[in-house]
């Protein structure tokens, strides 16, 4: 590996152990071997490398998303494969270390971390375009804005409130079958209230 991917993977290792606001630059060069200068070269600064390696930890731990390895096994848009992705994404907050702490970090301490708050929030839009194929098939490329901008968005704030339950208390964090069962009490409720077809 080169000083870039090096500084990467010790940026991952630090956000890991030490969180966004606790690790330095200092910290970083001492996990990745390298020097101070490798981090304003090969990323300008401290704050945009911290985001690529929370961005990459995130790329990492969505690959169990779609579960198992040869992919989803419920059938795209159904209640089936929303239950099946957000039962995988619980999963991984379940795990010893998860890293999804690290969202609620940003969220607390954005005005202390401004500059990786803004690279995630540039990143956040593609993670939207990203997440919908998990759901309803179909290729990331093949994605419109309109989706990105509805059906991403909602996927996304979904995300968002799971990550925070479940750091705050994962004995009463939601579940991918309640999450389901919501849906489709939500679902019914809509569909009762529907005026009838004359």
């Amino acid at each position: 590996m080169g000083h870039r991917e090096d500084l990467l993977e010790g940026a991952k290792r630090c956000l890991l152990e030490k969180g966004f606001a606790r690790t330095t630059a200092r910290d970083i060069v001492k996990e990745s071997g390298t020097n101070l200068a490798s981090i304003g070269y090969h990323y300008g600064s401290k704050d945009a490398l911290l985001a690529q390696a929370y961005i990459a930890l995130v790329e990492g731990v969505s690959v169990a998303f779609d579960a198992p390895e040869q992919g989803p096994a419920t059938e795209p848009g159904s209640l089936e494969r929303f239950q099946e992705v957000w039962s995988n994404v619980i999963s991984t907050m379940e795990q010893p270390g998860s890293m999804w702490h690290l969202s609620m970090e940003i969220i607390v301490m954005g005005d202390q971390l401004p500059g990786v708050r803004d690279h995630l929030a540039k990143a956040q839009r593609e993670g939207a375009r990203g997440i919908i194929p998990m759901f309803m098939g179909g290729e990331e490329a093949e994605v419109g804005d309109e989706d990105v901008d509805t059906l991403g968005k909602l996927y996304m704030t979904l995300m968002m409130g799971l990550i925070a339950q479940w750091t705050f208390d994962p004995g009463t964090a939601a579940s991918g079958a309640e999450l389901t069962e919501g849906l489709r009490r939500l679902v019914r409720a809509l569909d009762a209230g529907k005026p009838s077809q004359a």
